[in-house]
């Protein structure tokens, strides 16, 4: 009997340990946690880098990690068209800038405002004695006697100026023209007035009007763009305007406070900086086809053509 009692107690000590058992591995884990989460050092979402990826994932790179702090990242860009390396005028430097790579056809249009590249135009011609060769345009006189003026609707607050046009009459005769006026409002859209020199191209002057077509040219030889700045103009206020350039000049640009500053642009073909915010800095300008030329510090120089070395390149 005195054994029989001596084997129950032992086979509930065992019971008894089987059932501590899990209660003791519990505890053990429990107090390696506790060790874990206060040790020095520890980071509270070490444990989820799903988390941190995401928290950090706006397009900056962390130093370390392939990018110094600071870095941007580089943008791709193609040969510029204009000569490599030109050469620089005594006051200035200048430089070509390649056209954006996602620019479009769309995006060459919206620069280009009425007057567009690969557009055939109708109207009429007509003649007028352009004179010196001077106009609206305020480009000043001219040897230049293949001019024309332009209509009030496309000449668009002098976004024609200084476009070179291909015209032909209904015989087939061409001529190319140079805008440096506008025509009165009498004019109507699509309608070129000539210089009496180049109306002699197509038709005999006295007859005075002729239907025509017409449509933009960017010429092989235009020699290179010239800046100049506005009589009156200083570091107060200014006035900018472009000259020489192949094709139609879209935007002019003033480094100011950092960045960019886009000039609004005036009817008689100068563009204004009323405050004089980047005035006499370097300035950028932009054809209708998106391509850049920058020139750093031209000087401020009022009523002189200073020129870059630079032209925009032919399409």
């Amino acid at each position: 009997m005195k054994e029989t009692r001596q084997a129950a107690r032992r086979r509930g000590r065992r019971r008894t340990l089987w059932a501590l058992t899990p209660v003791a591995l519990v505890a053990v884990g429990a107090l390696v946690c506790l060790a874990v989460a206060f040790r020095p050092g520890h980071r509270a979402d070490a444990g989820h880098p799903a988390a941190s990826v995401a928290a950090g994932s706006r397009g900056t790179a962390a130093p370390g990690r392939g990018a110094s702090a600071g870095s941007t990242s580089p943008t791709a860009t193609r040969s510029p068209v204009s000569p490599a390396e030109p050469a620089r005028p005594s006051t200035a430097s200048a430089r070509p800038s390649a056209p954006d790579a996602s620019r479009t056809t769309a995006t060459t249009a919206s620069l280009a405002g009425r007057i567009r590249p690969g557009v055939g135009y109708r109207g009429v011609a007509t003649t007028y004695d352009a004179g010196t060769g001077d106009g609206a345009c305020s480009y000043g006189p001219s040897g230049d006697v293949l001019t024309a003026a332009m209509n009030h609707t496309d000449y668009e607050t002098s976004k024609a100026c200084g476009a070179y046009v291909l015209v032909r009459a209904a015989g087939g005769a061409t001529v190319t023209v140079r805008i440096t006026n506008e025509c009165p409002t009498g004019c109507a859209p699509g309608q070129l007035d000539l210089s009496a020199q180049a109306f002699a191209r197509l038709a005999n002057p006295v007859t005075g009007r002729i239907p025509v077509t017409w449509k933009l040219l960017s010429p092989g030889d235009s020699g290179t763009v010239a800046l100049r700045y506005k009589t009156g103009s200083s570091r107060y206020w200014c006035a900018v305007q472009v000259i020489g350039h192949r094709n139609p000049v879209a935007r002019l640009e003033l480094r100011a406070d950092g960045g960019w500053r886009r000039l609004p642009r005036t009817d008689y073909n100068y563009f204004l900086a009323e405050d004089g915010g980047g005035c006499g800095g370097t300035i950028r300008v932009t054809d209708i086809y998106g391509e850049r030329l920058t020139v750093d510090g031209i000087a401020l120089r009022p009523g002189t053509a200073q020129t870059t070395r630079l032209q925009f390149a032919r399409h």
